[in-house]
């Protein structure tokens, strides 16, 4: 075995470099915005060669080389981070940490089970539980799942109503393991693996493709039609939006931009998130400036409810004290809970929603992180973490329900449709993109309504405080879409479908399918591990007997 071992051919560093970085670059330049889609069906192959090569005994770090092609994946599509908080660091390094470990788990597992080219299908449900751990930990970050990628594709993923962007992240870890056995078989000669995977691999790669493009024919939208105006008000996050003497007039742009297009058959005007900024609490609601000239604005076509996101605020209840969302005003006894809010005001009414999925370090501290209860790793604004509703809510008007994921919310699929469930016929996505900047961080974040109009069979308006606003139909076709930086009002009619697709009524049941194989490779990898452990000692104790 030594012999052997020294005279195995070591793999050039400098090669592994360049390979590692290839599968970041080309995972890189397959992503939204770039817009070459079909790249990530090639992007983890150099990846998987490395692996490949390590597995079979050759020398090499792939931690390291791992890390790095994640790295660049991380930093490359995600650098518009940095515009609005210098957590952003932290972040790349975290992800693509995280991501390397679970590569090197796949890698361990595939060593110890199975090491061949078959081997490599592990990967599939390490990374699918993986993916789904990124909607449920402190450190919520599903930016980077696979499946978003095809949301410049759309017609390619129509589909996603039974499956969910998870089948999509399937879609592409297949593909690319098959294009690897290909590789890794012809090297070794072994013709009928070759001949199978082929086949295979044109099945798995173009049957969803052709599938998915007679579903985009011939798919018709249902429901009712529904007239929205979409207002982007356009104010600088930074300077305007929350110094509180601008209150009175971003409420004001915002009538002024949806007047002209006001009609009989409007039913809803949509704001963005935050709009309203001059804290509002909810057991004083008649004290509310901006909420009062809305509901007098609304007065005047009663036949329209109005929907705009704006901060607020209640008193935490006795005894709710240690509740670790509460905020402790300084130098008294008294805490209050502070809510991002999405608020629909009508003639007689007002129904609110708080955002449930809150952003990583802006929005939400780790509870062990309690030093930085009262403080804030974000842009200055808030501080601490946000009270958020246990579940989401729909908001009721004129016979629709409305359901309306703020912000980052919309980045959750599964989320997102429990609104359906709870029969939503509309999505509207207010959020304020405007943090970032002219970057590709409020175009990626704008490709996300496509995916969930897509999963769902849901019109989706969307309204940005800046960035881009947009309508999408129910194939996730984008209709109509606002210039960035540019104060604008737009209308369509939408149709209000209250159908339940397969997706809304299980949600991500692929990655949960996932969950349970890791937990069965988890265990093998232990026992594998734990009886080499044991014919080892057995071995050692024999020679020294001897």
């Amino acid at each position: 075995m030594k012999n052997k071992e020294k005279n195995s051919p070591a793999p050039s560093s400098m090669r592994g470099v360049l390979l590692a970085a290839l599968s970041g670059g080309l995972l890189t330049a397959a992503w939204p915005t770039w817009g070459i889609a079909p790249l990530v069906f090639i992007g983890f192959v150099p990846l998987l060669l490395i692996e490949g090569r390590i597995a079979q005994g050759e020398k090499g770090k792939l931690f390291w080389l791992s890390f790095l092609a994640f790295l660049v994946w991380n930093v490359a599509t995600t650098w518009w981070v940095w515009n609005a908080t210098p957590a952003a660091i932290a972040a790349w390094v975290l992800n693509a940490l995280f991501m390397s470990i679970v590569f090197n788990v796949f890698h361990l597992t595939k060593k110890k089970v199975c090491n061949n080219p078959w081997g490599n299908l592990f990967l599939i449900p390490y990374w699918l539980a993986f993916e789904y751990l990124t909607y449920l930990w402190a450190a919520k970050w599903p930016w980077l799942n696979l499946g978003n990628v095809f949301s410049l594709r759309v017609e390619w993923v129509q589909w996603y109503e039974y499956t969910g962007v998870v089948g999509g992240t399937l879609w592409v870890l297949l593909v690319n393991i098959l294009i690897v056995n290909i590789i890794q078989f012809f090297k070794a000669k072994e013709t009928k693996p070759i001949f199978i995977s082929i086949g295979l691999e044109a099945v798995i790669l173009l049957l969803p493709i052709l599938l998915s493009t007679s579903m985009y024919k011939h798919y018709e939208e249902q429901g009712t039609d529904t007239e929205v105006i979409v207002v982007q008000q356009n104010c600088d996050p930074w300077n305007e939006q929350f110094d509180h003497q601008f209150d009175a007039q971003v409420i004001q742009n915002n009538i002024n931009l949806s007047l002209p297009l006001v009609t009989p058959k409007t039913r809803f005007i949509v704001s963005s998130e935050s709009a309203i900024q001059e804290g509002i609490w909810l057991h004083e609601l008649d004290q509310s400036d901006a909420l009062n000239t809305l509901h007098d604005y609304v007065k005047r076509f009663p036949q329209l409810a109005f929907v705009i996101g704006g901060t607020t605020y209640e008193w935490v209840p006795r005894g709710m004290e240690d509740d670790f969302p509460a905020r402790q005003i300084d130098g008294t006894n008294h805490y209050y809970y502070c809510h991002n809010s999405a608020l629909l005001i009508d003639t007689t009414n007002l129904q609110l929603h708080n955002k449930s999925q809150l952003t990583p370090g802006v929005e939400a501290i780790p509870e062990w992180m309690g030093f930085l209860k009262n403080y804030s790793i974000t842009m200055g604004i808030a501080r601490g973490t946000l009270k958020t509703d246990p579940e989401s809510k729909t908001l009721n008007f004129n016979g629709h329900k409305i359901g309306v994921p703020i912000c980052y919310e919309s980045a959750f699929g599964e989320y997102v449709s429990t609104f359906c469930k709870k029969g939503a016929d509309l999505l509207f996505v207010i959020t304020n993109d405007g943090w970032w900047g002219d970057t590709p961080g409020y175009r990626q974040h704008f490709e996300f309504s496509k995916l969930r109009a897509i999963e769902n069979r849901r019109c989706v308006a969307r309204s940005a405080n800046t960035g881009r606003s947009g309508f999408f139909n129910q194939r996730g076709d984008v209709l109509q879409q606002t210039q960035y930086w540019v104060p604008d009002a737009i209308k369509a009619t939408l149709k209000a479908n209250t159908k339940i697709t397969f997706y809304a009524k299980h949600g991500d049941y692929l990655s949960r399918i996932a969950v349970y194989l890791t937990f069965v490779l988890l265990i093998t990898l232990i026992a594998k591990i734990l009886l080499g452990l044991g014919k080892s000692k057995k071995t050692s104790s024999r020679k020294k007997k001897k």
